[in-house]
């Protein structure tokens, strides 16, 4: 610790991704004298980088996509021609103008952003680099909120060019011919859907036994049917074994799933293997405080079990999505400050939104039927298809179907997977249920928009309770 540090506050976030902004904002309404240390932009990957720019780039794809289709509801147009730059300078628009909102926010809240490097931690001090000049900050409370960045593979490491990121995915020069995908999480599904609508050959590599292994086994073979379908090559139960430089393309060899070597050539390679968190070179080995993985330990409220220090977001562990960490900011800064909330269950993490903005998408919350049953749980099921749907065979989009899992014995909502054209809009409906404590009963009598897509949800629903109205 230094003698008098120089400048001191009741609160210190480090980082300003959505974590960090948000418990800057939410300390700063509760009359905290409060800083976020950002060495990068404002709104940190997600919004420069990951969730806002990866949907614009998506949007543009789905524009393509219903020209193209449009013959099939007597709408007739030329095949479109996707301008790669314009689509490009699309998604770099909208991130630059939420970026500029969140530091608009954080003025407005009196929060102070502190442009530097955090180089290290004590208890109660933080220490920055700034323009070259070390500084130190002094605070009661220390929020880590340094969120994760790209994992690789050993052996196979981004280098901008050949091997991507998910950085230079969202701003290519020109649309790869082909691309292999290594991954088929949220980020390397979603990118081999929009890269196939824009007209490249795409080839998804997923070592585990089905792709996107963190839904469950039906909406994986779902999906894996539908990219199919699409000219997605997917590769589940594959290794990749090296990735080799020939020229300007890359050749990519695999292990498949019966143990068949084979080598593929491609332009692109995209990493998407995951993440590791941004927790090294902060000083915080000595607390004891990181598992193995180097994500830090903390409870629900952000406490690591050193006084005064607290983590939330990505860096403090999976499931890493942004809504996750934004509301662990405003828990964490309303225990801080003292404001009474209701505990949260232990279970919560199982109630974080699943969101894929794939082609179809996909969605999903809570437990799904096999893991109800491994916590032996009784439980009902219903399960209602697109194809059922007025607003979704109006709009020619009937691919994929709605699952509720219900408790047979408390008539508790215990999660639902979803699958289809606008999914991702629907899963909150079961967020805000859970966090009305509404049983299964009570939602199914609730009174939907006629037609929606939301009455898919409430079908299911109704369907698990044994009592669907417009199906058998």
């Amino acid at each position: 610790m230094t003698d008098q540090p120089d400048e001191t506050y009741d609160v210190i976030v480090i980082g300003a991704g959505p974590g960090g902004y948000v418990a800057g904002i939410r300390a700063g309404q509760l009359g905290l004298r409060t800083a976020v240390v950002e060495r990068a932009e404002l709104g940190g990957i997600c919004l420069n980088w990951g969730c806002i720019p990866t949907k614009a780039l998506l949007h543009g794809a789905e524009v393509a996509r219903a020209v193209r289709s449009g013959a099939e509801v007597g709408v007739f147009a030329e095949a479109p021609r996707v301008e790669v730059s314009a689509l490009v300078a699309h998604s770099r628009r909208t991130a630059g103008h939420l970026a500029s909102g969140v530091g608009a926010l954080l003025k407005g809240n009196g929060v102070e952003v502190v442009a530097g490097t955090v180089t290290g931690i004590d208890k109660g001090e933080v220490h920055v680099e700034i323009a070259g000049r070390a500084r130190t900050l002094g605070a009661e409370h220390v929020i880590v909120a340094t969120g994760a960045g790209p994992r690789s593979l050993p052996g196979i490491v981004p280098d901008g060019s050949l091997i991507w990121t998910y950085r230079e995915a969202l701003v290519p020069g020109s649309i790869p011919e082909s691309l292999v995908v290594i991954g088929s999480g949220a980020i390397g599904s979603e990118f081999a859907s929009l890269y196939a609508d824009l007209g490249t050959r795409v080839v998804l590599v997923e070592s585990l036994d089905r792709i996107m292994p963190a839904e469950s086994s039906e909406v994986s073979a779902l999906i894996t049917r539908s990219f199919n379908r699409r000219g997605i090559t997917t590769m589940a139960g594959a290794r990749v074994e090296s990735v080799r430089p020939e020229g300007d393309r890359a050749a990519v060899s695999i292990t498949d799933s019966s143990g068949t070597q084979s080598t593929i050539e491609t332009e692109k390679v995209l990493l998407a293997v995951g993440v590791a968190p941004n927790s090294a070179d902060l000083g915080l080995e000595r607390f004891d405080i990181l598992d193995r993985g180097g994500f830090i330990k903390a409870d629900s409220l952000g406490r690591t079990g050193v006084w005064g220090l607290y983590a939330i977001g990505d860096v403090a562990g999976g499931p890493c999505l942004a809504h996750k960490a934004s509301a662990e900011a405003i828990r964490c800064v309303d225990a801080i400050a003292g404001v009474r909330r209701v505990p949260e269950p232990d279970d919560w993490r199982d109630w974080v939104p699943r969101c894929t903005y794939t082609t179809p998408e996909v969605a999903s919350i809570g437990i799904d039927a096999r893991a109800a049953q491994q916590r032996g749980r009784r439980i009902t099921t219903g399960r209602i298809n697109m194809s059922e749907n007025g607003r979704a065979l109006g709009a020619a989009e009937t691919e994929g179907f709605a699952r509720v899992v219900v408790d047979a014995d408390t008539d508790a909502i215990l999660g639902a997977s979803l699958v289809g054209a606008g999914v991702t809009e629907l899963i909150g409906m079961l967020a805000v249920a859970r966090a009305g404590r509404m049983t299964a009963t009570q939602f199914a009598r609730s009174m939907l928009p006629h037609p929606t897509r939301s009455e898919i949800v409430h079908e299911a629903a109704l369907a698990a309770l044994g009592c669907p109205v417009n199906s058998l």
